[in-house]
Parts: C-alpha cells; structure tokens; sequence
C-alpha cells in the first residue's frame, strides 16, 4: 500500500535572517572635522588636525560631490599613516561655492571651489594678451557666487597697464599690477591682500599665475609652463584644483588654467549686476527688454557717452552665447 505525505512531510528552508532596511542614517557625531585639500580620481586628501589624511566618500553622500575647500566631516583612521583609508560621511554647510560650466548652453555645472572669500583673477597684459570678455566672465561668476574678487594684472614689463585699469577701477574692482620692473612691489602687495584669507586664483594658462602662486608659497612647487610663440597661448600645467595653506595664514586654492568660463547657471539679472556700469542705464529699458533690441536704453547710453561700448559689447556677447548665438 503506498504511503500518504501530509504537511509533516513538507520541509522548508527558513528565510535568511537580516537586518531590517531603514531610513535613518548614522549622525556620525564622533566624526573628526577635515579640510579638503586635493582631489584625485575618487580620493581625498584631507587636513586633520595635523594630519594629512586620505578618504573616499561614504555611501551616504549619494551624488553630492566634494570639492576642494570643503569643510567635511570624516570617520576611520585620521592617523594619516600610509595605506590608511577613511571615509568622508559629511559635507559641512558650504559659506560660498564657485560655479562654471562647459559652454553657455550647457545645462551641466560643476563646482571649482568651495568656501572662498576672494577670487584672484590673473591677466598678463601681453604673452598671451588679456581677454576683457573672460576677465567680465569671471566677475559675473564672483558677483554671482558673494565672493569678492581682486585683478591681478601681471608681465607689466611688456605693456603697459594703463587701458585695463582705467576700465575696471571705476567700477570697484580691486587692482594689484606685477611684473618684472617693479622689484617685487606687487607679489608683496598680493601678499598682503591674501594672508589670512582664503583665495581662489584663476587665470588662462601662460598668465603667471603659478609663478605667483610660488613666491607666495615657496613650497608649493607648481609647474611653470611656457607660452607659445605661434599661438600666443600657455599650455596647461595645473591640472586640478589644490589648497596650500600661506606661511602667514590663509589658504591659497590653485585651479587649472582655463580658457573658457560658461555662465549657464547665471540669470541674465545676475550677469548685469556684473556690470555695475550700465545697471542704472538699464533700469531706463522698456519693460521685460532683453538688452538685445534696438530699443534698449544700453544704446542710448553709449551713443551720449555715458558707457563704454566695450563693455555693452562684452555683455551682449555674454546674453547671446548664453542663447547658442554666438561665439565668445
């Protein structure tokens, strides 16, 4: 006679015990407080204390991206010893982040810095000769971002700084010339403007600005390149942004030379308050005016000689690569 199973005869495997997910995530309220130094292909390099300490990015961080200049929180081993790894759990509220993108159409913008206080925009004057629609870029980027910025005009040894100054001291912007002649006048003045601050410098390549990023810190070694003499253009040394601390206090961030500053993530509102010199032209314009048309009180403005043209053609250029129009 053939046997009956019954539920007795059933055997079945207990689920694997885990933990149940949850949305909490640890405070990490023991987390020692670090500064982002350098950034290289997934890794950090941090300043603990005394110690320089490599960290990745936690899980928990999600996309949020670190950048150079972030106060961050860290968990793991902060000894600093070699081959120690620690992981960055948090991203400290940031007091100034400093934006470009790809191209003016780009949607896409990345950081280049966090929590400056200053932008050092350097511009030779000749070898390679300055662009005044870059050096606008980069102060609407500053104007935009709360971060106060400072022209650094260097090679005064090979043209004269006249024309530049003339054009940007009306309108607030801090000065500071450097060259050869001037027996190291300038790089002490520079000195003095950045100590105890944190300053971000920026310029295209061939400028001088690592030249000047070494006499202010005479440890930092970075790589002085040499401008072409059939372009007229630097070639690319700084290849990622890096924070060295002065010898007198303050910190001074190294970036990569760039030749070009998009401005997508600007309003056309916040690209005018770059050009305080025609703002008060433009409050005569007619209502929802795109500065583009032939009614634009910007044109009158420069037919009576109360602007300069130059600096109409730099924002409009600005408004119309902002569009895909145009090339700058």
């Amino acid at each position: 006679m053939a046997r009956r199973y019954d539920e007795d005869d059933v055997r079945i495997r207990p689920a694997p015990r885990s933990r149940p997910r949850t949305r909490i995530r640890p405070a990490h309220e023991t987390a020692a407080p670090g500064l982002v130094t350098a950034v290289d292909r997934g890794r950090y390099t941090c300043l603990v204390g005394d110690a320089v300490v490599v960290a990745m990015r936690a899980r928990e961080l999600g996309r949020k991206s670190v950048v150079v200049g972030d106060n961050v929180a860290i968990v793991g081993d902060v000894t600093g010893e070699p081959d120690k790894l620690a992981r960055i759990v948090r991203i400290e509220p940031r007091s100034s982040v400093l934006r470009r993108t790809a191209d003016d159409v780009d949607p896409n913008e990345s950081i280049v810095v966090a929590n400056v206080d200053q932008l050092v925009i350097v511009t030779s004057l000749a070898q390679p000769d300055p662009n005044m629609r870059w050096i606008d870029r980069c102060l609407v980027a500053a104007y935009d971002a709360g971060i106060e910025p400072l022209l650094c005009l260097t090679k005064t040894d090979l043209a004269d700084a006249a024309e530049l100054v003339a054009m940007y001291s009306p309108l607030g912007v801090r000065h500071i010339v450097s060259g050869l002649e001037d027996d190291g006048r300038g790089v002490s003045t520079l000195r003095a403007d950045v100590t105890g601050r944190i300053s971000a410098f920026i310029g295209p390549s061939g400028a001088g600005k690592s030249t000047l990023v070494n006499q202010l810190v005479p440890d930092a070694h970075r790589i002085i390149g040499v401008v072409s003499a059939s372009t007229g253009k630097g070639k690319h040394t700084s290849t990622s942004v890096v924070a060295l601390p002065l010898p007198g206090g303050g910190w001074v961030f190294d970036t990569p030379g760039i030749r070009s500053f998009g401005l997508a993530h600007v309003s056309v509102e916040a690209i005018l308050d770059g050009f305080d010199d025609l703002h008060e032209a433009a409050a005569l314009c007619p209502p929802h005016c795109d500065h583009l048309s032939p009614d634009c009180a910007l044109d009158t403005a420069v037919a009576s000689g109360v602007a300069d043209p130059r600096r109409l053609d730099s924002f409009r250029r600005l408004l119309l690569s902002r569009e895909g129009r145009a090339d700058d």
